[in-house]
């Protein structure tokens, strides 16, 4: 058992001021209201978050080399004795009692402090067979280490249900953290839970001048930018699960696998059939280009450029009334759906008809192009709101990341103005294709490593759909890479 010489009196005060001290993940269970024990216990059985913390916590790059387990003394006795030391991992306990001692000579070394650990293990011969830091509780070190510089990344597994909390750590700092990736709520002894892993973007707590309206532009120098690779520190399994990949992924496969076809812009495409991707704050910025061409080969050639026919915002909101051109006042005529979707949503949530459809086959003749994304049913459970969306058509270079960041965003519109917290966003895509000019773009795209998300802030006095401005809304924290040219197939 290896063993620092000497307790502090003043356990944060570093023994060498000057020496080295390795960064560290945190891995964490809490609620919403950040609880995280009862009684020095864990008030609740989740096996799956056990399987996610040894994953997370034993998983090394390298075989040779093991990860560290950082956690206080309480902590550590509270690990069933057949189960301690945690296994393949150095666990580091800290405490300042000097008569502690630990009856086992390997894998366990004893600290007086968190900052002792972290310059422990960024000396000699931990910085060489030590691969990753994690620190894993209980509440005091929490509370010291969670979102502390040396913090690089936290993994916690977000409790929603209702469970009693009598230990409890501060929130995080969303102004120096953003989400890389979270699962699908999942159910197990009565508990809903997730995991999300947020990576810090910046050092600094002041939170920086948002993006509005807009790119990133290279001369803003007040907008942070993020260096990807840096982001590999993550263990794999999370690293790789960022929801951009499976965007990537259904590209990759569409050009390595899809079946050839021609289509109606002579341009030709590979496709696939019955695609679903999911995506809650999927965010690009790119251009689109005038549909002039195909309004002329329908023959609406009375139209004037942006004059599109009665698509989306005209099903949305007037759906039936007749359609007179776009300067028209169609106020009071048709059908509002968006209306009646969010009625439903307030009023009758289990209800399974909250649906917004922008297919109307007696108008499909009058329209520049008929809907490609075309339905979408909204979900209300336990006070959040999903939307699944069917796509019949779906252009994977132009086309799609616009569709997720709309309906991403039409979903948070929805759920601010009805009091909910948004959920899931689920895209069904009947054919996925690509046309043969995005190939080389999206190969492009395809060595680019995502980024972490950009948080979206909404103007919390508008409660009213019809209210908003562009003003309403803010993107901290995005930053694109550099825009890879496509042209529209029209």
């Amino acid at each position: 058992m290896a063993r620092e010489n000497g307790t502090l009196p003043n356990a944060n005060v570093s023994l060498h001021p000057d020496s080295p001290q390795r960064t560290y993940q945190v891995v964490v269970a809490a609620t919403r209201n950040m609880g995280i024990g009862k009684d020095g216990k864990l008030p609740w059985r989740l096996p799956s978050d056990l399987k996610f913390f040894k994953d997370v916590t034993m998983t090394t790059s390298d075989l040779a080399r093991k990860n560290a387990v950082i956690m206080g003394r309480k902590t550590w006795e509270s690990i069933p004795l057949e189960h301690r030391p945690l296994p393949g991992r150095l666990n580091v306990v800290l405490t300042r009692s000097g008569s502690f001692d630990i009856a086992t000579a390997e894998n366990v070394v004893i600290c007086g402090s968190m900052i002792s650990a972290l310059e422990l293990l960024a000396a000699s011969p931990y910085c060489l067979s030590i691969e990753k830091v994690f620190v894993i509780g209980g509440g005091q070190v929490l509370r010291e280490a969670l979102n502390a510089p040396g913090c690089n990344a936290i993994h916690v597994t977000e409790i929603e249900s209702d469970v009693d909390c009598d230990t409890f750590i501060p929130a995080l700092d969303i102004s120096s953290f953003q989400p890389w990736y979270s699962s699908l709520p999942s159910v197990e002894n009565n508990i809903r839970y997730c995991f999300t892993t947020y990576v810090r973007v910046r050092n600094s707590t002041v939170e920086p001048p948002s993006l509005t309206n807009g790119p990133t532009s290279d001369s803003n120098s007040d907008v942070v930018k993020f260096d990807v690779k840096k982001f590999s520190f993550l263990p794999k399994m999370i690293f790789e699960k960022h929801e951009e990949h499976m965007y990537l992924r259904l590209v990759q496969d569409i050009i390595s696998n899809g079946a050839y076809k021609d289509d109606r812009t002579g341009t030709g495409t590979l496709s696939k059939f019955g695609c679903q991707c999911f995506g809650e704050e999927f965010l690009k910025s790119f251009c689109g280009s005038s549909v002039v061409p195909q309004m002329l080969s329908i023959g609406l050639v009375d139209r004037e450029e942006g004059d599109l026919g009665p698509v989306y915002g005209f099903q949305w909101r007037h759906f039936g009334a007749r359609y007179n051109g776009m300067y028209a006042d169609y106020t009071g005529q048709g059908f509002d759906q968006l209306l009646d979707v969010i009625e439903k949503i307030k009023n009758n949530p289990d209800d399974r008809r909250i649906i917004l459809s922008a297919w109307n086959p007696s108008d499909l003749k009058l329209m520049a192009l008929p809907p490609c994304h075309m339905f979408a049913q909204f979900y209300v459970a336990k006070g959040e709101l999903s939307c699944q969306m069917y796509q019949r058509s779906a252009d994977m270079g132009l086309g799609v990341p616009f569709n997720v960041a709309s309906y991403a965003l039409l979903t948070c519109m929805v759920a601010h103005v009805c009091d909910l917290v948004p959920g899931d966003f689920i895209h069904v895509i009947g054919d996925a294709h690509v046309y043969r000019t995005h190939v080389r773009p999206l190969q492009d795209q395809l060595q680019k490593l995502p980024k972490p998300f950009p948080i979206l802030k909404i103007n919390p006095q508008k409660k009213d759909i019809d209210s908003f401005v562009a003003a309403d809304f803010e993107l901290i924290g995005y930053d694109p890479h550099q825009k890879i040219e496509m042209k529209m197939a029209v």
